[in-house]
């Protein structure tokens, strides 16, 4: 498997280019339009054809380049079920298997960051969390029909139920780590080590974070497949 972790600095955000070497087929996970170029550039280089172009979630902190590489590669656009997208080629369930040649990505339903939002587990050993688990951290349930309550039943009955040694990739960080595992999570991310449902509900309903900077654009973009709405 070719498995490629690429970062976009003003966002935080990290993308996920997965291929099988043998087929060349490829799909690339929670793309960034400021980085699209970057991207099909990459996808080139490797003599891969992108299959496609697969969300976590709506994001409200940075827009999608579903829709641009959509229109560069042919590739069809993929988003969680109960997600709001009309333009998507089509949702994927709980428990549904993407196959990009042999290589096996099974989705996972991980709501509670928003009502629709999935982790996806590739070839068994590694899980795509979005933002339902960052590295000691997870993303804030106070916008877009999120849950604590939701959050943390997915977190510690979906995700902390994986083997040990399942290695743990987000959408984001904000502490400079790329990748840690279940096992640690477990034991060290403060959200959950510790904490009961309740606990982590009266927590993450303490925030009091300020809204994402490009939540008013980055919403509606995704909505539609990142393009964005130009108002008069």
């Amino acid at each position: 498997m070719l498995f490629r972790q690429l970062f976009d600095q003003d966002t935080w955000t990290y993308t996920y280019l997965i291929a099988d070497p043998k087929t060349k087929e490829a799909v690339l996970v929670d793309s960034v339009i400021e980085q699209v170029e970057r991207d099909y550039k990459l996808v080139n280089e490797l003599g891969l054809t992108l299959k496609y172009c697969l969300e976590t979630h709506v994001h409200a902190d940075h827009i999608t380049g579903a829709g641009k590489l959509r229109e560069l590669t042919g590739c069809e656009t993929i988003v969680p079920e109960k997600a709001q997208v009309a333009c998507a080629n089509r949702h994927i369930r709980h428990g549904e298997v993407l196959k990009v040649g042999e290589v096996e990505i099974r989705a996972i339903a991980t709501p509670g960051h928003t009502d629709s939002h999935m982790a996806y587990l590739v070839n068994g050993d590694r899980v795509l969390t979005g933002d339902a688990l960052f590295i000691r951290g997870c993303g804030r349930t106070d916008f877009q029909s999120g849950d604590a309550g939701t959050l943390y039943d997915s977190v510690t009955e979906n995700l902390f139920t994986l083997p040990d040694g399942t290695l743990v990739y987000p959408a984001h960080d904000y502490r400079g780590h790329s990748v840690s595992t279940i096992a640690e999570e477990e034991q060290w991310n403060p959200r959950f080590a510790g904490r009961t449902r309740d606990q982590f509900i009266e927590f993450m309903n303490g925030l009091n974070l300020p809204d994402p900077k490009k939540i008013m654009e980055a919403v509606p973009a995704n909505e539609q497949c990142g393009n964005v709405l130009v108002t008069s």
